[in-house]
């Protein structure tokens, strides 16, 4: 799937699905929850994204674009949920349900330490590349801007601008959607910790860009 943006900007002031799509049903083993449409609200010119549960289980919020991005510099403003056992994040992805690899470019927060973000990246499904940066903040306080550049030969992730890692080996090259999602975790408790069962949890972003490099 070739990419069909060479600039991309969205704020979150308004319900927008001519770019954007909801996530509904499981993603699986690991997300301990359901992506409920309910859990993606638009409040105060911010995408908040809950986590929750219902008669079924536990809940979580996906929102995400309709179209394919590529190599480029891209950014989201942002502000994590702070809790063990959940993930806030922004990331890049494709794979078998758009038949392509599974190719996918992490901006993650562990809600057990919000102090820190991970970095991540799989390339035709293969991953095992996490980075956890150590911030002078904490992610849960307030709302920073974190990206990451794209190219060929290498990733560089940002935070509130400036570089702080880069990977060069096995470079995913498919491009992907842009997506936001919240999820509770489970069996996984030496990367997130337990999940406490805590709800309702709210992430929150102020908007996401992408500029084709």
């Amino acid at each position: 799937m070739e990419e069909k943006e060479k600039h991309f900007k969205t704020c979150f002031d308004v319900y927008d699905e001519s770019t954007m799509e909801l996530r509904s049903g499981s993603n699986g083993f690991m997300f301990d929850c359901e992506f409920k449409p309910e859990n993606v609200a638009f409040e105060d010119g911010l995408l908040c994204l809950k986590i929750d549960k219902d008669s079924n289980g536990y809940t979580g919020g996906e929102w995400r674009t309709r179209d394919f991005f590529g190599y480029g510099y891209y950014q989201v403003c942002m502000k994590a949920i702070k809790n063990p056992g959940v993930v806030t994040s922004y990331f890049t992805y494709t794979g078998p349900s758009d038949d392509n690899p599974w190719d996918e470019i992490d901006i993650e927060f562990l809600g057990k330490d919000t102090t820190k973000v991970q970095f991540n990246y799989f390339t035709d499904g293969v991953g095992n590349h996490e980075y956890l940066h150590h911030l002078d903040f904490d992610a849960s306080d307030d709302f920073h801007i974190y990206g990451f550049e794209w190219k060929k030969d290498s990733i560089t992730w940002y935070v509130d601008g400036e570089a702080v890692y880069t990977a060069t080996e096995n470079i995913p090259k498919t491009a992907g959607k842009m997506m936001m999602n919240a999820w509770p975790g489970i069996g996984v408790d030496d990367w997130l910790d337990a999940y406490d069962g805590k709800g309702p949890l709210h992430g929150y972003y102020k908007w996401i860009s992408y500029e084709a490099r």
